[in-house]
């Protein structure tokens, strides 16, 4: 399968099942599988690939970024990039982002057989961000709610 930056895609249970202790955001089979996670790959290895969750619940997210907004001024608010999927306002969930290799992504996302595209804009806004907080994290400020580094070093043990 090729992966491609940008796109959605599914991941497999299993992926949920080695990393149960994580409090990760898991597969959902209510007649539609959900959620699917935007998706690209690491600059500097390309086994890895970042996962970022989507939500439509758009009020609740913006009503949390505005009140992070407020604590802290002038400095960034990398939790959220706020954008449209399909005509409807989105929010990617930058805080629950985790890595993954291509033995753990079930499908692609598609929708009435086309791939989703999103601008490229709110695209780029969301790679940035995604890797400043990739960054941040192997500095040791940890953004998302579980050691997004250690789950990279697992999977890339679980490569070799």
């Amino acid at each position: 399968m090729i992966i491609e930056d940008g796109k959605f895609y599914f991941i497999k249970d299993e992926f949920f099942d080695i990393f149960k202790g994580y409090k990760l955001m898991s597969n959902k089979e209510t007649g539609t599988k959900r959620p699917c996670y935007f998706c690209f790959r690491d600059r500097r290895n390309k086994e890895i690939i970042w996962f970022v969750p989507i939500s439509t619940k758009y009020e609740k997210y913006k009503k949390i970024y505005d009140n992070k907004k407020l604590k802290v001024g002038n400095r960034p608010v990398y939790n959220f990039v706020f954008g449209n999927v399909l005509g409807k306002k989105a929010v990617f969930l930058i805080q629950n982002i985790f890595p993954t290799t291509e033995k753990y992504i079930a499908e692609k996302y598609r929708n009435a057989n086309i791939d989703v595209v999103i601008p490229k804009a709110v695209k780029d806004d969301i790679i940035t961000i995604a890797l400043r907080v990739v960054r941040l994290a192997e500095e040791g400020v940890n953004i998302p709610f579980y050691n997004i580094i250690e789950m990279k070093e697992i999977l890339l043990k679980e490569q070799n």
